[in-house]
């Protein structure tokens, strides 16, 4: 469990062909370490896998990892990851029964000067990176699913939801509820910080009553 597979990506393979043949968060987090199933692996740092409680109530999904996740491996413990963890907080969700994920695995960026800024996954790269999320859906199970942000809605909600219409209103998806909000770093480039975090919190204790 875990050796990297011996095939090499033609361009047409998808996280499908790294998965491994036992489904625990273990044996998946060690298989997607070797993932090349887009090309956003060749200048990632490493694959940031999800993490969290096996039976998690509330499931996290966010876009993809930050300039810090990818150096430091671990998902939302760049900037935006200290505004979730406010929210989660004050909205009463026990940061021990969260599991926090991205819908994409591995950073790309562009560079700005000597900053690194992300580069928003396409379309490809979504349904590429898909059947990690779904492994993570299977084994977590969890009853809430907060989807955080537009690119997370596509994976999970598909392309004609906007969150921008449809945030804080739960929603079936699959044995669970889904809702959504805008991404936590949405709430760092608002002109208004204040505002922009009280919605962001009026969701998460949408999420939190769901449970």
């Amino acid at each position: 469990m875990g050796e990297r597979p011996t095939m090499v990506n033609d361009g047409n393979n998808s996280a499908a062909d790294f998965l491994p043949g036992t489904l625990d968060l273990e044996s998946l987090r060690s298989a997607a370490a070797h993932c090349e199933g887009c090309g956003r692996y060749r200048n990632a740092t490493q694959t940031v896998f999800g993490e969290g409680s096996p039976q998690a109530t509330f499931m996290l999904v966010g876009e993809v990892p930050g300039d810090q996740e990818d150096r430091q491996g671990h998902p939302f413990v760049g900037p935006a990851g200290r505004v979730l963890d406010k929210g989660l907080a004050e909205a009463g969700i026990p940061r021990d029964d969260v599991y926090v994920t991205n819908a994409v695995k591995h950073f790309s960026f562009t560079l700005r000067g000597k900053r690194r800024i992300h580069q928003k996954p396409t379309a490809a790269e979504i349904t590429a990176c898909h059947p990690w999320l779904d492994a993570e859906l299977e084994v977590v199970d969890p009853r809430v699913i907060v989807v955080l942000g537009a690119t997370a809605a596509r994976a999970l909600l598909g392309p004609a939801f906007r969150v921008t219409r449809s945030r804080g209103e739960p929603v079936p998806l699959g044995d669970a509820l889904a809702v959504a909000t805008i991404h936590p770093s949405a709430v760092l480039r608002a002109p208004d910080r204040d505002a922009a975090y009280a919605g962001f919190l009026a969701d998460l204790q949408v999420a939190a009553r769901a449970a």
